[in-house]
């Protein structure tokens, strides 16, 4: 699954591969927003984490992965 997760005063989103589901994945933004530590932390398919301060995101997006399809179809 796709995390895209845009950082204030960044030129870029940050892009995350994660293995977790978009609901847990909601859960640790929510956790995150509503926590004194003010800090979320995602862990990519590598098992690398990232951590951003909550005060600087400007938004988290959740998206499927979606599989590409080879050659012709209709």
């Amino acid at each position: 699954m796709e995390v895209k997760v845009g950082v204030q005063f960044a030129p870029r989103e940050l892009v995350v591969d994660s293995a977790q589901t978009p609901a847990e994945v909601e859960k640790l933004v929510a956790d995150a927003l509503a926590s004194d530590t003010r800090i979320l932390t995602l862990v990519d398919e590598k098992g690398r984490r990232i951590i951003v301060p909550t005060d600087k995101l400007a938004y988290v997006e959740i998206a499927e992965s979606t599989t590409r399809s080879v050659g012709f179809t209709r």
